[in-house]
């Protein structure tokens, strides 16, 4: 695609990144995604290419042995990325913000001893804060730390956690209330920087990672759940080195992971667009090409429209995230909306294909599969409007 979600006031350095990025994915991840993704296989040799183009430490301080790029950067990244295979975009999305959670709340101990070795790919990142039964309400958490002497006790049990077999450094959201029992829920919450082997099974005393959950979609990619018992950890993995501002540290992780989301929709919906238009195109019907039909017609302008639409608002979150401004609200609308519309680009190409859309041979069908997870991924869509609704309130707040 030339035309549609181009980005304006660009670096050489940023075209020169996303160039690069965009040639990976046409070699190397389209062609082998729809197959791998069917097989449920982790796509080992597309990591390791990503790896080698530094992309792990995209947004890591080149002092700790990263590229320093901004967040418009990496969610132009993730869009490239995301157009070719979805579920590369998650495994490198938690690695991203556990080292943008270290970047700005760790000790520089922290910092010192986990971020280069993560710039270079060698330490895989997650994060956990969902537990079985609750959904979107972080609030509700019940996995809980005990301090014993020098180190901490976790017990419970986490829920949808990505690269939970493949990541060796675990972000794990418990409860500390450590005596303070009147404490407000969001007061007592701690964030622990959990290290551990990949793999399943006990992968170190007391943490176990029982297995890939099985997906309809978002595969490749491991999803887990994660149990403590007894697991024992140093005090000095306290993210920030203080108990009590877990809560605060991981909406700022998912601040940005949301302008993730929402770059994942733009590039998913981008490719679904891709496909519809060549399509409609090639397919013949009455003596002509489908897409000379007004029907069709209408439907490659929605979509054309809807992506356009989406990338412009994904671009404006990242960017005001960038010059440090609060962006909350523009990455509760950019998320919305960028999975609404990736959910009906994809099924107006879907729709283009007729029955073709339904065999297996062909790419929508694993793109029709995937776009529902954008819907829930990070908050539902629900929790979106939830957060847009009280800012907007904030903002408009009526003073008679």
């Amino acid at each position: 695609m030339n035309r549609l979600a181009q980005t304006h006031g660009l670096t050489d350095v940023q075209r020169e990144i996303l160039a690069t990025v965009r040639e990976f994915v046409d070699k190397e991840i389209i062609p082998v995604a729809t197959e791998l993704e069917h097989r449920d296989e982790y796509p080992q040799a597309i990591v390791d290419g990503l790896k080698e183009l530094g992309l792990f430490g995209l947004m890591i301080p080149e002092e700790y042995g990263g590229l320093g790029e901004s967040l418009l950067t990496y969610a132009l990244c993730v869009e490239e990325i995301a157009r070719g295979w979805m579920s590369v975009s998650g495994i490198i999305n938690t690695h991203f913000i556990v080292a943008y959670m270290l970047k700005q709340h760790g000790t520089q101990e922290q910092k010192d001893h986990f971020l280069p070795r993560m710039a270079a790919g060698d330490v895989r990142g997650a994060f956990s804060m969902s537990e079985p039964g609750l959904g979107s309400d972080v609030s509700a958490i019940t996995s809980k730390a005990v301090k014993d002497g020098d180190e901490y006790v976790l017990t419970g049990q986490k829920m949808w956690l990505t690269n939970g077999g493949t990541s060796s450094l675990v972000a794990v959201l418990v409860r500390s209330d450590e005596g303070h029992t009147d404490a407000a829920p969001h007061k007592s919450m701690t964030t622990f920087l959990v290290e551990k082997e990949p793999g399943f099974g006990e992968v170190r005393p007391g943490l176990t990672i029982p297995g890939k959950i099985e997906k309809m979609g978002y595969k490749g990619v491991d999803t887990t759940e994660l149990i403590m018992d007894g697991l024992r950890i140093p005090a000095d993995r306290v993210l920030g080195g203080v108990t009590g501002r877990g809560f605060y540290q991981m909406m700022d992780g998912v601040e940005v992971g949301r302008v993730n989301v929402a770059a994942r929709g733009c590039g998913v919906a981008q490719r679904a667009f891709e496909l519809g238009v060549r399509y409609a195109q090639q397919r013949h019907t009455f003596g002509r090409p489908i897409a000379q039909h007004q029907a069709i017609q209408f439907k490659l302008a929605e979509m054309a429209t809807k992506v356009e639409a989406a990338h412009a608002m994904m671009v404006n979150a990242a960017r005001k995230k960038d010059s440090g401004e609060r962006n909350d609200l523009e990455a509760g609308m950019a998320k919305y909306l960028a999975a609404e519309y990736c959910k009906e680009v994809v099924e107006d190409a879907f729709r283009i294909h007729g029955g073709y859309g339904f065999s297996k041979e062909y790419e929508i069908e694993r793109l029709y599969r995937e776009a529902p997870m954008l819907l829930i991924g990070e908050g539902t869509a629900e929790i979106q409007k939830m957060i847009i609704g009280r800012r907007l309130l904030e903002e408009y707040r009526f003073q008679g």
